[in-house]
């Protein structure tokens, strides 16, 4: 009796690892929709994370590009405006992605408004008084 149990089993498991051959196609479009699902969630997540990072070089840009400008006018006082290229010897270079910078003086060295352009085409601000934002500063 216990013989023809044992054969019984091992004839039962041979026969299923002669049967399995893989997944099944319903098992593979499964897998495919789970994976289509989980791209469309996160590539959208991923521009935008790509789009903060350029938004934040063309901030951290102004910063550099405001902190030059000071040491320009400390190092030159009666030096009119100068270029972004004049700021190369005071510490700023420009990030990659951020587009040219702008400076635009008032009727003192100390009144400035500084701007630049990221990637994603936003225009950012600084003055000398205030902190980098999106709106356009004046200078008189």
């Amino acid at each position: 009796m216990m013989s023809a149990i044992h054969k019984s089993i091992a004839a039962k498991r041979d026969a299923i690892k002669n049967d399995e051959q893989g997944f099944t196609l319903i098992e593979l479009l499964v897998v495919v929709l789970i994976i289509g699902i989980l791209t469309a969630i996160a590539v959208p997540v991923f521009i935008g994370q790509q789009d903060q990072a350029k938004d934040a070089a063309a901030k951290s840009d102004l910063g550099v590009a405001k902190v030059a400008l000071v040491s320009y006018f400390t190092a030159n006082p009666s030096a009119s405006t100068p270029d972004a290229a004049a700021l190369a010897n005071f510490g700023y270079v420009a990030s990659d992605g951020v587009g040219t910078i702008a400076i635009t003086s008032g009727s003192t060295s100390s009144d400035f408004c500084i701007s630049a352009t990221s990637a994603t085409t936003t225009t950012f601000y600084i003055s000398e008084d205030s902190a980098v934002s999106t709106t356009a500063c004046s200078v008189g």
